[in-house]
């Protein structure tokens, strides 16, 4: 593959002074393992109220392997590629300059690699389906995507066409999809960038929108955006991102998705897992008491407080709504004392009113769920997440993405800072980041053999400055990376 994830071993290595010591003195500057840790941060979220609001001076890239600004757009007119909000992407007119802070923070990380999403859900399809239908017209925006990623610093793009062959394409996307990939890499190439696409994960979409052999032959990474399986479009309460079938025939999990990626040729090393940093909810329909899923509910779930979206709530709020109902409790008095409100996340909100707040854990789609009355929500904690993790690295894929940093518990509202400081925010993103690292350690261990193992400890013992990411030098970073 031309996309390689280096290790962070070689600048923690001294002479004479112990490893861990070593470690300690210098800053964790990227994640302790080899996988690749893809993060998407909506721009959009600078625009959220009092804490949801999330600028890239919350980011913390050294949790981070890649980093996704999402999104450009396409202007049809020209098929060219172009900011969607000038203001705060560039730094025109006293603008914010987001593409420049993010395009710099590789100053202090140089490992990462910065790249820009074009599309996303609320740009539709039409546009890309007109573009991507005409060989002058593709040209065009090549030529647009090359000059704009030369022009703002990035290290190439991700298309995100949400989909092809739907929402206004035609069944000819398909094949002119693979088109314009072909296109792009013949250019990129040139550049050194790289060249992902961020693909919906349902068999319906996979086998109406990808010729998938062909798009691996050319893209970097596939972005298997595993989630959004279920919703209020269902009818019924489900999982967000079941990680395994809720019934025998159900295609609609994360398991069944990765498998098919890989049965239709995808390299199990260009596969990048997606896990949403979200849930999805539901106000149930004429039933008193909701102890599992799958019960009939509204068309509209209710929204969280910081992103005000129909159905949707981020890690990072999805428990504010439960909060600000509690009366007297501790959590809420601390937020008055410290005048942050009554806004909170999932995490924080299933703390404080555990008594209103059932939480459950279903077992079929390995997935936790809430209910407070008839409103449910479903979706993914540290345990969930750690079984995702466990998944993706015995298939020996490439990685995981995450959709979005921005709603994770970025300032570590879930947690006391006292107890631990370093693990208190991002506790989604940091159990990814561990579930990678103790999983790929216990596949190792699976597979070697106990006089390999004598070997190694001998051998580590002899010049402990010569370890591998997953040794000791491994260990001593995960104390300090997860705050063990």
């Amino acid at each position: 593959p031309r996309l390689k994830v280096h290790r962070p071993v070689g600048q923690y290595r001294t002479s004479g002074d112990s490893v861990c010591s070593a470690a300690l003195e210098s800053e964790v500057k990227r994640p302790p393992h080899d996988r690749a840790v893809v993060c998407y941060v909506a721009a959009w979220a600078g625009y959220r109220k009092s804490r949801g609001a999330f600028t890239l001076e919350d980011l913390d890239p050294a949790l981070c392997t890649h980093l996704v600004y999402a999104f450009a757009g396409l202007n049809i007119t020209s098929n060219s590629i172009y900011s969607l909000d000038p203001y705060h992407d560039l730094e025109d007119n006293y603008g914010k300059g987001s593409y420049k802070k993010m395009t710099d923070m590789r100053i202090r990380y140089p490992y990462l690699k910065v790249t820009l999403a074009i599309g996303g859900w609320n740009e539709g399809s039409t546009n890309y389906s007109i573009m991507a239908s005409s060989p002058s017209r593709r040209q065009v925006f090549v030529k647009s995507v090359v000059e704009f990623l030369q022009k703002y610093g990035f290290d190439g793009l991700d298309l995100d066409w949400e989909f092809p062959g739907k929402r206004g394409g035609g069944p000819e996307d398909k094949q002119n999809f693979v088109s314009l990939v072909k296109e792009l890499r013949q250019e990129f190439d040139k550049h050194h960038w790289l060249l992902t696409a961020a693909l919906g994960a349902s068999q319906d979409t996979i086998d109406l929108a990808y010729d998938i052999p062909a798009l691996s032959k050319d893209l970097d990474f596939i972005h298997a955006m595993c989630y959004d399986y279920h919703g209020t479009w269902d009818k019924r309460t489900g999982a967000n991102a079941p990680l395994r079938a809720m019934d025998p025939n159900d295609k609609l999990n994360v398991e069944f998705s990765i498998k098919y990626f890989l049965k239709l040729g995808v390299p199990p090393n260009k596969l990048i897992m997606g896990v949403p940093l979200y849930g999805r909810t539901f106000f149930v329909e004429g039933l008193t008491e909701v102890t599992s899923l799958g019960d009939p509910a509204q068309e509209k779930g209710f929204q969280g407080p910081y992103t005000r979206e129909d159905g949707f709530m981020g890690y990072n709020e999805a428990h504010a709504h439960i909060y600000s109902s509690v009366i007297g409790s501790p959590y809420k008095r601390v937020r008055r004392k410290l005048k942050l409100g009554n806004l909170y996340g999932i995490c924080e909100e299933l703390n404080a009113n555990k008594s209103s707040w059932k939480q459950f854990w279903d077992e079929k789609s390995v997935t936790p769920f809430a209910v407070n009355g008839n409103q449910v929500i479903a979706y993914d904690n540290e345990r969930s997440i750690a079984e995702k993790v466990k998944f993706a690295i015995k298939n020996k894929l490439g990685g995981i993405m995450v959709w979005s940093v921005d709603t994770d518990d970025f300032h570590g509202d879930c947690y006391e800072k006292d107890d631990n400081a370093i693990a208190a925010s991002y506790p989604l993103m940091r159990a990814i980041n561990k579930a990678v690292f103790v999983s790929q350690r216990e596949q190792a261990n699976e597979v070697i053999t106990q006089e390999e193992k004598d070997a190694a400890n001998k051998k580590e013992s002899v010049n402990s400055s010569s370890g591998t990411a997953l040794g000791s030098l491994g260990l001593c970073l995960a104390f300090i990376f997860f705050g063990l």
